[in-house]
Order: structure tokens, then sequence, then C-alpha cells
């Protein structure tokens, strides 16, 4: 399996090679994984111990985050190493001030491994969620670095538990402790022999709190919503928009619209913009004077749509006909009721939201026409939904102190 494994990275590295020149993102990683080996060639920069995170994208950031601001809070002396494997997260946090050192992961190689562990010489390790890469773990445990997960989940259909898993299965024998999500996950790793195991909730749960508590307003979103009700589509894809534009079109309700679309290419808002019947404006060329009377504000830029939501009354959050849904916990914490597509299985908060009321998932134009009337309409509904959502974000909260606790805890 390890002969299997070694060649299935190669043939990665090799493919992403192959189409990097006519594909951006592979561009981005074939470039930064370069300059990842490159910079262990370098001298020592990191004399002193450094904890080490490693997540595979920005959602997995958004996890880790906490864990970070709460270790720089109480440490300021720690140095934190982060590292991406995915060039979307990478690209957006490659200048995250709290970390001292941002970069790729080098290809999973043992040669790799064991000279990026002693570049970047780590006291602990912290992996977020997932992205397992036997060589690195397998590199911690021979030098007995601790390693931990959090914000893990686990499946009984992943392949650590199947009959031909045992390969995958290893890598989990090399985490000192694994802090999870859900009871589950708990039980399903007891049952295979893993006891070092913590439920710990998610550690986004203290970062959209915080964002809930913090968030900045925003002058021409509050213009542009001018106290009407507002629904708001988050991190939306061409299969989402194609419903709530249909409804947007066709209702005829005084009620406002935020789109904020997961790719912002000019391309894909002039799309956006030539499906509406109605007025709209771009972020970027809104002020509070020209926004007040348009009924559609499209976003255009990154990174202010969690501060958004404040202003709505529904969120619809895009993904759910795709891969699956994007982020549920920042509009819950704001207390708004939630609307997504069919793909959100793999998204505890999600099924946790719908358990109790606070959001519905749907399969069709139909269906969310008949969600969003019904929401609009019935004031007390909604806000009875939008409040479960709220208290369950705030009921959820804690994990990162707990990990901290546990990491740091001075053995007797």
């Amino acid at each position: 399996m390890l002969i299997l494994y070694n060649l299935g990275i190669y043939v990665y590295q090799l493919t992403a090679k192959l189409i990097s020149p006519i594909h951006r993102k592979a561009g981005l990683f074939v470039q930064g994984q370069k300059a990842s080996i490159n910079n262990i060639s370098t001298k020592n920069l990191f004399e002193t111990k450094t904890v080490w995170f490693h997540v595979s994208s920005l959602g997995e950031f958004e996890q880790g985050r906490p864990l970070i601001e709460a270790i720089k809070a109480k440490f300021p002396e720690k140095k934190i190493v982060l590292s991406f494997f995915s060039p979307s997260g990478y690209e957006i946090r490659k200048n995250y001030a709290l970390a001292d050192y941002v970069c790729y992961l080098p290809a999973d190689k043992a040669k790799n491994a064991k000279k990026f562990i002693d570049w970047i010489n780590p006291e602990m390790s912290i992996f977020v969620k997932y992205d397992f890469w036997y060589h690195y773990l397998n590199q911690l445990h021979k030098k007995n670095i601790p390693t931990y997960l959090i914000s893990g989940l686990f499946r009984k259909n992943q392949l650590f538990f199947k009959s031909y898993g045992r390969f995958y299965k290893k890598m989990l024998s090399f985490f000192t402790h694994f802090f999870v999500q859900n009871q589950e996950s708990v039980e399903l790793l007891t049952k295979y022999g893993f006891t070092n195991v913590s439920r710990s909730s998610d550690t986004r749960f203290d970062r959209v709190f915080s964002i809930g508590k913090q968030a900045e307003k925003i002058a021409i979103a509050a213009a542009f919503k001018n106290h009407k009700k507002l629904v708001v589509a988050g991190s939306s894809w061409p299969p989402d928009e194609k419903h709530i534009i249909d409804y947007i079109n066709n209702n005829q309700a005084d009620t406002k619209y935020i789109i904020a679309p997961h790719e912002i290419s000019k391309n894909h808002i002039i799309q956006i913009e030539n499906q509406l019947k109605k007025s709209f404006i771009r972020y970027s060329n809104a002020h509070i004077e020209n926004v007040k009377d348009v009924s559609i504000l499209i976003i255009d830029n990154v990174g202010m749509l969690s501060s958004l939501y404040q202003y709505g009354e529904i969120a619809y959050i895009g993904g759910g006909f795709g891969s699956g849904i994007h982020n549920t916990m920042e509009p819950a914490t704001f207390g708004l009721a939630i609307i997504f597509g069919p793909k959100y299985q793999k998204f505890e908060e999600a099924k946790e939201m719908i358990s109790h009321g606070g959001a519905v998932s749907i399969k069709s134009t139909e269906q969310l026409n008949t969600q969003l009337n019904y929401w609009l309409e019935k004031e007390d509904a909604r806000m009875a939904s939008g409040e479960k959502n709220k208290q369950y974000i705030e009921k959820n909260t804690g994990a990162t102190h707990q990990i901290l606790k546990c990491i740091f805890s001075k053995p007797e």
C-alpha cells in the first residue's frame, strides 16, 4: 500500500505540473510547493520551537484560526507555522498576521517530510479536520512530536474503517489526541481501538460567535436595506443563482436581496446581471445615496460576507447543488433563518440546524419559493427559526478553550 500511496503522490504531482500552464490553480499549486521546497534548503529559520498548523484550504483555516489566536494571546512568544495544501486557502491567507511563516505543504514524500519538519522545528503539530499525509505523520511520530487533530469528523464509510484500509488506519495511530465534533466520531474511533479522543465541538463556533460580537458596520449595506426585509444569498454558485434569481424576478414583495457569489470574476458577475429583471448595483459602484432604491446588491469582492449577514432576515447558502454547502454558521450567529440545497449531509451543523427548525433544505425552485414566501410573510416563524440558530451557536462555543487547556496542560 505504501508503494501505491507513493505512486499516487507522484501521479498527482505530475498531473499538476502538466496542466499548470493552462490551469491557474494548478500553476499556483506547483509554484507554491516549489517555493516551499526551496526554502527548506535555506538555513534554519526556526531555531526556537514552533507550533505547526496544517490546513487543507480556507474553510479548515477558519476552524484552526480561533486556536491560533488563543495560542498567540496566551503565549505571544510562540512561533506559528501555517501550511496549506490548496491554493484557494493559501492565496487568501498568505499574509495572515498571526502566523510567523505561511507556506504550501511540500509534496508528501519521505525526504520532504523529514526536511520540512527538521526545518520548522515544531514542539507540536495540529492538523485541522482532515488532510492526512502519511510521511508527515510518520515523521512526527518517529520524532515523538505531539500531533493533534482538531474539529475532526469521522464516518464509517471512510477508508480508515474499511477491511482494506489498514494503511490509512495506521495514519490515525500517529496522532496523540483527536478532538472531534460529534459523538458518532467518538464512538467510531473508540470502536476501532482509539481511546485518545474527546468530543469538543467545532472551533468555528468560537470564531463565528466572535464575528457576531465584533462585526463591523457597513454603511452601504445599511443604506441599501433601508429598513426593509433582506435576503442574503451567500457563496452562491450558478445552480443556486438559477433558483434564487428566478424567485427574485417573480416576487412582487418589496424585499431587498444581496447576492454574494462564490466566484467574483468579471464574466460571472455579468452573467448574474444579465439574468436579473429588477434594479441592481455592484458593491464596487455603490455609495450611500445611489444604493437606497435598488432591489439587488451584488457583492463583487471577497471578505465582507460574514459581516453582511447582520443586515439580513434570511440567508440562502450556496453550494448545496454542487459538492456541498458553504458556511451556515456565519448567518446563524446573527439569528437568520437559513435555506440551502440538498447536498448538506457532510456538515454536522447543517443537520443540527434542520433538526431544531432553524434551517430548511430545498431541492427545487418551487420549494425555495414556498419557504421564502413563508418566512417573509410569517415574521414570528422566521424569527423563531433564527433565534434557534443563534442559540445553537452560543450553546456550542468553548472548543478552543478546551483544546488549548488540554494540549498545553503540564503533566503531574
